[in-house]
């Protein structure tokens, strides 16, 4: 069990190793040949300009002005001057509301620290429980850390009132944080979408399980239904392709691409020696050939494959899916459809809102409706195994910092364990380490997981898969660590004691596992933040495409990877933060400081991240709110339930039930919320698409709409096939709604069938006219 000792050389690890890569982003940061990978969004935007461009001299690479060295925390301040609406339009409500997450964590537990070691640290501290304890049970461990958690109060001790109290105190200040929290981000979601530029998504609506029909195409059929149910708004329509394998060949024949570019310009710079490559298994084994004629052959070749396969694609009746993307006049009419039911059977015609076509996911969009379901089922059992078997390297975790146990396992090394030093390394940094890389790979699995089930945006993938991440960590990270925590520290008093003994050796074993998850806070909340921002791999690859690829200044755009803010397996991290130093607040208040370093720390690293370095591949104006508010509201009932199990095994049958109506009164107030906000987030007000759309067409009355929206969602596959002008699936016809004509006389909602000839029908204003007498 780790001691104070042991937890001083965990925090002098990590505090040196975060000082190291603080120092080093600090020197990095300000030399010339790093420009584009430390400040890559200035690049975007276009506005800065590469100082290695400037003369051919050493300062191209190496930055010599002494001066700059002497500022080089300057990165700090500078990270926190960019006000919050600048920061918004500089980077987007995402990312900005991103940000406040960590501010809420600073809200929530600066004042909770404070009030947790004026009061209940003294109260925890003034007792020798654990003493007396561990005089009758000599193999009951404990630590200098546990004297300042509850397990140090003796049972049916009135002292239980005090963590009562705070508990109420502590839940009350939460709750008045994420309402005030809630209130501002709604506000600000609401201000965004109406002050917005205008963009494709907010004019169109994504139509799944569309009902197939023999007589009529996908297309005409959508066209169809929409001109007659929303007569006045329909303006046109994109079906969706099944165009994955097009564009597995357009990813081909981009790398195929790359390795041309790499053996062209090895040639240039040795013209006396032709490049040659093997064709075979990676390019290890087969026969050797000339690189670029090779190359250029495939390139050919595949070029003309990519043009037949779009072209079948566009024909093949199999390859159109039954959904469509259906854009509307106005914002009005989209909203209208968006948020409301199509036909009397609630499974057929589903609409809701499209993504915008950069959040859009297009492989998912080729899997058939009514697949979803089952997939779900599927990825719903796999993800339980998953949690479940993740227990055993959990478990060899935990038994890390059991230095009996590792003993036990290896004698030949009890002379070195038993080293101070290493004794503390183990005790104190190992574990926290350990577990760190064993979940490294995990956000990559549980993203393909969540891909398989057929999600159809970037935005959703994400949040769906923080859910399943969070579910993972609130298991094995945390409910996980303490059982086999508990486990492992207390076999051998498990095995000797009365099974009426085991409930209140856990109680006392849960406030001990707080220095476990102050190891994990160091290591991954301290050292792995400020390893964030030194960008390590960014920084590598891009020298070594500058160094064999990059010929051109376009070249060496491509190579500059910005990166974005990874939401799946960032957003779970923190409310795991958010979930200890709740759970632990009123048991063990010596870890939250700890969070609170974390936070700071984070808040500050990645406000210059996103100022300076992330693109954001979408914009979902902070869609994701209602889940953090959902997460930081379960913390808080685990806490609670948690602290009502320790004081139930601590016999304070006096403060104990006053506890039981705290998780009621945090869910009323969750559902409180819920009703309250969370319909800011899940719709768009109709009052706000009229005014939008009123204020639009006066200063736009002759805006050609449809121009606007004719390829906005065309499949990027057709895009990258060459530079032919066919590319566009839309119909390029009258940009008056016009009514397809049915080929089923049974349907009795058609207007009388059109006499106009060639590619566009005629409007509904023709059909008027001509019944008029």
């Amino acid at each position: 069990m780790a001691t104070l000792s042991d937890i001083g050389v965990a925090a002098a690890i990590n505090i040196l190793s975060a000082i190291a890569f603080l120092f080093a982003f600090a020197i990095l940061r300000l030399q010339p040949f790093n420009d584009r990978v430390y400040f890559p969004k200035w690049y975007l935007k276009g506005a800065r300009s590469s100082p290695t461009n400037s003369g051919r001299s050493v300062r191209k690479f190496v930055n010599l002005d002494y001066r700059s060295y002497l500022r080089f925390l300057g990165w700090m301040p500078a990270a926190l001057k960019m006000p919050e609406p600048e920061l918004i339009e500089h980077a987007g409500l995402d990312s900005a509301v991103y940000l406040r997450i960590y501010l809420l964590g600073l809200k929530i537990f600066v004042p909770i620290t404070i009030l947790a070691f004026a009061v209940l640290v003294p109260v925890n501290w003034t007792n020798d429980t654990l003493e007396s304890e561990a005089s009758k049970s000599p193999d009951l461990e404990y630590s200098e850390v546990d004297k300042l958690s509850i397990s140090n109060i003796p049972s049916e001790s009135n002292k239980f009132w005090a963590h009562l109290l705070m508990t109420y105190a502590f839940t009350f200040w939460t709750c008045y944080v994420l309402f005030k929290e809630y209130e501002k981000v709604a506000s600000m979601r609401l201000h965004f979408l109406a002050s917005e530029k205008r963009r494709p998504d907010q004019f169109t609506v994504l139509v799944r399980n569309i009902p197939p029909d023999p007589d009529e195409s996908i297309s005409e059929l959508v066209e169809h239904f929409f001109l007659v149910n929303h007569p006045d708004h329909y303006l046109t329509q994109q079906v969706v392709y099944n165009a994955n394998k097009l564009a597995k060949m357009v990813e081909q024949k981009k790398s195929m691409q790359n390795w041309f570019d790499y053996y062209q310009l090895k040639f240039e710079r040795n013209p006396s020696k032709r490049p040659t490559c093997k064709i075979g298994f990676l390019g290890l084994f087969g026969k050797k050939v000339d690189a670029i004629d090779y190359y250029t052959s495939e390139i050919e070749k595949l070029t003309k494959e990519e043009i037949k396969e779009r072209d079948r694609v566009k024909r093949d009746p199999k390859s159109i899916m039954p959904a469509a993307f259906v854009s509307f006049r106005t914002r009005w009419g989209a909203a209208v459809c968006a948020q409301t039911q199509q036909t009397r059977n609630p499974t057929l015609w589903l609409t809701d809102w499209s993504p915008e076509p950069r959040d859009v996911y297009w492989p998912n969009l080729a899997i058939p409706f009514v697949n979803l379901t089952i997939r779900r089922l599927i990825i719903a059992v796999a993800f339980f195994f998953l949690t479940f078997f993740f227990m055993i390297p959990i478990a060899f975790v935990q038994s890390l910092a059991n230095i009996e146990g590792i003993e036990k396992a290896v004698p030949f090394l009890k002379p070195l364990i038993e080293m101070d030093f290493i004794k503390s390394f183990i005790q104190g940094f190992l574990p926290g380490i350990a577990l760190k890389i064993f979940l490294i790979f995990l956000p990559t699995i549980l993203m393909l997981m969540t891909k398989f089930e057929g999600f159809v945006a970037l935005s959703s993938l994400e949040r769906r898969a923080a859910s399943k991440y969070y579910i993972f960590l609130l298991v094995n990270v945390f409910l996980g660590s303490i059982i086999a925590g508990t486990a492992f520290q207390q076999l051998n008093t498990f095995i000797h004691q009365s099974v009426n003994e085991f409930p209140k050796t856990i109680g006392m074993a849960i406030p001990q596992k707080a220095t476990f998850f102050i190891t994990y806070v160091m290591v991954d909340g301290w050292s792995g933040v400020a390893l964030e921002i030194i960008r390590l791999k960014p920084l590598i690859v891009y020298h070594l495409k500058n160094c064999f690829l990059v010929k051109t200044d376009k070249d060496r755009e491509e190579a500059m990877d910005p990166g974005s803010i990874e939401f799946s397996s960032c957003e779970p991290k923190i409310q795991l933060y958010f979930l200890l130093g709740l759970v632990y607040a009123a048991i063990t208040p010596f870890l939250l400081p700890y969070i609170l370093v974390f936070f700071g720390l984070a808040y500050l690293v990645f406000r210059h991240q996103i100022i300076n370095v992330y693109n954001q591949e979408y914009e979902s104006a902070a869609a994701f709110w209602p889940n953090v508010h959902g997460r930081v509201i379960s913390a808080m009932v685990i806490s609670q339930v948690v602290l009502l199990g320790l004081l139930s095994t601590r016999k304070a049958a006096n403060s104990t039930p006053f506890l039981v109506a705290l998780p009621v009164l945090t869910i009323w107030f969750h559902l409180f919320c819920k009703n309250r906000y969370e319909s800011a987030f899940r719709k768009y007000p109709l009052q706000e698409a009229m005014m939008k759309d009123t204020l639009e067409r006066t200063r736009e009355p002759n805006l050609d709409l449809k121009a606007y929206l004719l390829n906005a969602y065309v499949h990027p596959a057709f895009k990258a096939v060459d530079d032919r002008q066919d590319t566009a699936i839309f119909d390029d016809g009258d940009y008056e709604g016009v009514l397809v004509p049915t080929k089923r006389s049974s349907r009795k909602t058609t207007p009388s069938p059109s006499r106009h000839t060639g590619s566009s029908s005629p409007s509904l204003a023709d059909f008027a006219m001509e019944r008029q007498p």
